[in-house]
């Protein structure tokens, strides 16, 4: 009922400030990338569930494809317990004209760009109504709210005219910040309107491209390792790659055709374990995915790194610990991705010490950032390379040509950890 009457009094506010759409801008295409900081945050109020909001986002992505086409009641979302966010990087990003900043997440798993979960909308001179609702639902909460278009500020010379967005009237699971920019497949998006149920939503890097203000139809990611609880140490490169960035060559390799990982930023993978190169994961797929923590391994995998590290599950942090004799023996992580192995070093597998205190844990352990995905491999996403994987190499996802590329950089073989 209280559902019932929420979706009614939402759709009254739709009618009430229905507007027609503007037609898109023609712009003259720009012809270098333009690039926008990002900030690291560690948001304590969720960071000692970082495990359980993992796991939960990683079921979450993969039931939606086979929830795509279908409309969820406001009701069985409004019922699942939701937590915020715990790890994950942000960008200031400006809607309308004059622009209003708010704080988004940054999101290769979902494709839906919305503001008003901290800060609520703003509307201006350049906000046009479209009649819909949109839904989506996160591992970690979800979001209901109107759907306008809106100038969209992502950096300076990078003003995306008529860009569809999403006003929370009700959401939940992302305290301290505003909402989400979606910069994953565009297909992500499709069944998140109401009552245009079969329309998609262009993302803003799919208008940015449209509309000439970028050279290519891509982005580049650049995350770091980092000591400290909040600091902006990487960046998004809207129309191309950062060469500064990386210092290896970019191996590209085509999105997987297994579903459902096919349906994300999908890739397929072999995991191997140290110098006699014990397999931890078979050829399989899996997904990058810039809104998940850790790197999530199938269960049947990850129990095999728990046999290989020797590591025991610690009950305050949800992660494995290490001895010191442990960590002195661990041996790096190596991933076949296409014709290229990227070693993953021991380094890289822990968890910042200087944040053990932040998660729960204690200040003189040391944890592992690999952990289990919540099911068994087989299931056509089986591993999840989340942002702690991710800020070891640099990640680009080449939308015109369905691709994904990595490359190291000077944080491969950091000992930042």
């Amino acid at each position: 009922m209280l559902a019932g009457l929420r979706l009614a009094s939402a759709l009254l506010c739709v009618l009430a400030l229905g507007l027609p759409r503007t037609s898109d801008a023609l712009v003259v295409r720009n012809s270098s990338p333009v690039t926008l900081p990002i900030a690291r945050r560690l948001n304590v109020t969720g960071a000692a569930n970082i495990v359980q909001l993992d796991q939960a986002r990683a079921k979450a992505l993969k039931a939606r494809p086979q929830a795509q086409g279908t409309k969820p009641s406001l009701a069985s979302v409004i019922s699942a317990p939701v937590t915020n966010e715990a790890v994950d990087y942000v960008a200031t990003v400006g809607v309308g004209s004059p622009a209003t900043e708010y704080s988004l997440l940054i999101d290769t798993g979902s494709s839906n760009t919305w503001v008003g979960a901290g800060k609520a909308f703003v509307t201006s001179s350049t906000t046009q109504a479209t009649g819909n609702l949109v839904e989506v639902t996160y591992g970690s909460g979800f979001v209901f709210g109107q759907q306008f278009t809106d100038q969209v500020t992502l950096a300076p010379g990078l003003v995306i005219e008529n860009q569809s967005i999403g006003a929370a009237l009700d959401s939940e699971g992302f305290d301290g910040v505003d909402g989400i920019i979606g910069i994953g497949p565009v297909d992500l998006t499709c069944g998140t309107l109401f009552p245009a149920i079969t329309e998609c939503i262009p993302t803003v890097t799919d208008n940015a491209f449209t509309q000439g203000l970028i050279p290519a139809h891509e982005i580049g990611i650049a995350f770091a390792p980092t000591q400290s609880l909040e600091i902006t140490n990487g960046e998004l490169t809207f129309g191309g790659v950062d060469e500064s960035k990386f210092s290896g060559p970019l191996e590209f390799v085509p999105i997987t055709s297994t579903s459902p990982a096919n349906t994300f930023v999908g890739i397929d993978q072999t995991v191997t374990y140290g110098s006699a190169g014990t397999v931890v994961l078979p050829t399989t797929s899996g997904i990058t995915d810039t809104g998940t923590t850790l790197l999530l391994l199938a269960s049947d995998a990850f129990a095999t790194y728990q046999n290989l590290t020797g590591g025991v599950m610690d009950n305050d942090t949800g992660l494995l610990r290490l001895t010191p004799d442990q960590f002195a023996n661990l041996e790096s992580l190596f991933f076949q991705i296409g014709e290229t192995t990227f070693e993953f070093t021991p380094n890289a597998q822990i968890w910042p010490r200087a944040l053990n205190t932040a998660i729960g844990g204690q200040s003189d352990s040391v944890y592992l950032i690999v952990n289990d995905l919540g099911s068994l491999s087989g299931e056509g996403l089986d591993f999840i390379d989340g942002m702690t994987f991710l800020e070891r190499f640099y990640y680009v996802f080449d939308i015109a040509n369905s691709r994904v590329g990595f490359a190291t950089t000077q944080f491969t073989d950091a000992t930042t950890n």
